[in-house]
């Protein structure tokens, strides 16, 4: 199948414009002006274009991948694969569980909640900025997910979220379309340090690759999204290569390819 790129170079309001070159060339651009907060409405207009994007390239019978700068830019990608008539099984590859909620988190950070509130925990209103219900917790796969606030490790535990490790995706089976999402801190932080919140002891960078080429060659995947690394935390430059690496694993595509 063939793949359509967007990339939205920010990490919430922050900008990001390093995450094109982990794009191939003739990737869209979603970068609408006057982002500056993180308010609902300013959200809202950053990732509404996503699920548009999404939506329009299913139906042209493309693959849409979303390259952004944090994991809450996976919300629009679900649902615009739900609009284009797509019910999928979510694979969430994170070193975190983005399972918080204001209830359970220590820091109330946004970027830890996403994927409790596509599960319909925690606050709805950026779900329902791009039209996404709730999606059952069994159609969920949580891997890694090895930095867990105690709270939200509770949480999990007693949800019915999937989990498994990255080694596992070799062998998972799902029976229809697979949404794939991908936060590239779940690569080790010995490899890969240039993250906002790196966590140590996770899969290497060519454990990881193998991993995600061999789910590409069995899943069905219709829809994947991507977080990417911060460029200040990066000089080196190894942790854009890193992802780079693992993303062309994935997608079979990237600069060059």
């Amino acid at each position: 199948m063939t793949s359509r790129w967007q990339v939205t170079p920010f990490y919430f309001e922050h900008p990001e414009p390093a995450l094109f070159s982990a794009a191939p060339d003739g990737a869209a651009t979603n970068a609408p002006d006057g982002i500056a907060d993180r308010s609902p409405g300013t959200m809202a207009r950053l990732y509404r274009p996503i699920a548009d994007f999404v939506e329009e390239t299913l139906r042209a019978g493309a693959r849409p991948v979303s390259l952004a700068g944090d994991c809450c830019a996976a919300v629009p990608v679900l649902a615009g694969l739900r609009a284009a008539g797509i019910e999928p099984a979510l694979v969430w590859i994170d070193a975190h569980g983005d399972f918080n909620t204001p209830e359970t988190s220590p820091s109330q950070f946004l970027g830890g909640m996403p994927l409790a509130m596509m599960v319909g925990r925690g606050p709805q209103w950026m779900c329902q900025a791009v039209g996404l219900a709730p999606l059952a917790e069994e159609r969920v796969w949580l891997i890694d997910g090895r930095d867990l606030d105690p709270l939200e490790r509770a949480a999990l535990d007693a949800s019915r979220v999937n989990r498994a490790e990255v080694a596992d995706l070799a062998t998972l089976t799902f029976d229809g379309p697979v949404h794939v999402h991908i936060d590239l801190d779940v690569l080790d932080a010995a490899e890969a340090p240039g993250f906002n919140y790196p966590v140590p002891g996770g899969p290497g960078v060519a454990e990881t690759a193998q991993a995600c080429a061999a789910l590409a060659a069995r899943a069905e995947i219709r829809a994947i999204s991507i977080s990417g690394w911060t460029q200040a935390l990066d000089p080196s430059g190894a942790t854009g290569e890193a992802c780079r690496r693992v993303l062309r694993a994935l997608t079979g595509e990237g600069p060059g390819g």
